[in-house]
């Protein structure tokens, strides 16, 4: 079994990390959470992957983005993997596709 290629940083108890972990778990996405440093100033984890110290941050390996900011998370999640998105239009062609 092979490792989700997303990984969520963020808090316990956090409502925009909730956010993102509601609409990562309603589009079925499979992902690792990696619960940082409460203190600000400790988050050096997410300072190098994002450049930020804020959370929620969302590191995407299919598509190589790297995303702060939980509007904008959502965004790009409803964007790339809603029923319009790119990632699930070319998965469901292909499942189309072998099923032809």
């Amino acid at each position: 079994m092979s490792a989700p290629a997303m990984t969520l940083y963020r808090l316990q108890a956090c409502p925009f990390c909730e956010r993102v972990v509601r609409l990562l778990d309603e589009y079925d996405i499979d992902y690792r959470s990696r619960f940082v440093e409460p203190m600000h100033s400790d988050r050096n984890v997410v300072k190098r992957l994002s450049g930020k110290r804020t959370v929620p941050a969302l590191v995407d390996d299919n598509t190589g983005a790297t995303l702060t900011e939980s509007a904008n998370i959502v965004s790009y999640l409803e964007t790339t993997y809603g029923d319009e998105g790119t990632l699930t239009a070319a998965t469901d062609a292909a499942t189309a596709e072998e099923g032809a």
